[in-house]
């Protein structure tokens, strides 16, 4: 390897935060931000975020998912309830999330607990995904050992042909559906010139409002 990668940085020069003009609400600022990075030119996925959990004794483990609505009670995702991260959100409903908008020098980190959402959100949602996403959720066993990838790819592509023809409906597995993370913390991060970045912390309350704190660097 030849780049020098203690060497590698980038100049950040993102407009500074104030925190007066931040909402009093994180939900509501985290939706003005979604709403830049969704404007932004070349910033793909802005809904993707790495979702970290961890084992009942502390073992963490993280990953890439998209979120898929964001209002008042947290932050939405789907996954197989079976799959690693549904089993250790069941023994630990814990977890952190961090999104990263590249082309906006921009980051937010979430700290909260987590639930199941309702049967009836986790139907509408699976409704709503394209046909092919919703045969995959039903033929995959997610996180288990795969001993044929060919047999998933024929029992998936047998699937599929049937509910293209109409012969088969797909419906939501009772062991995949959402997951709502209820925001205990909320980190606004802008990038900032000689790493003086700007940090604004949002902690909530037992009323249920927000402290707002500026952090150092």
């Amino acid at each position: 390897m030849d780049v020098n990668i203690a060497d590698m940085r980038t100049v950040y020069c993102g407009a500074s935060l104030v925190p007066e003009k931040l909402d009093s609400d994180p939900m509501k600022q985290f939706r003005l931000w979604l709403q830049d990075a969704v404007d932004a030119v070349d910033e793909e996925e802005p809904n993707a975020m790495t979702l970290a959990t961890a084992t009942r004794d502390g073992q963490p483990n993280a990953r890439m998912v998209l979120l898929k609505g964001v209002d008042s009670r947290g932050f939405r995702f789907f996954t197989h309830y079976n799959s690693q991260k549904g089993c250790e959100l069941a023994e630990n409903p814990q977890a952190s999330l961090v999104f990263w908008w590249r082309t906006l020098s921009r980051s937010v980190r979430v700290y909260g607990h987590v639930e199941k959402i309702s049967a009836q959100e986790s139907d509408e949602y699976f409704r709503s995904r394209p046909l092919g996403s919703q045969v995959s959720a039903i033929t995959s066993s997610q996180s288990q050992v795969l001993e044929s990838p060919d047999a998933l790819h024929k029992q998936f592509e047998t699937l599929l042909s049937s509910a293209e023809q109409g012969t088969y409906i797909p419906h939501r597995p009772v062991s995949w559906g959402g997951f709502i993370v209820a925001p205990e913390r909320v980190e606004f991060w802008q990038g900032q010139p000689n790493r003086l970045h700007n940090r604004i912390c949002y902690i909530r309350k037992q009323d249920g409002s927000f402290t707002r704190d500026i952090l150092y660097p």
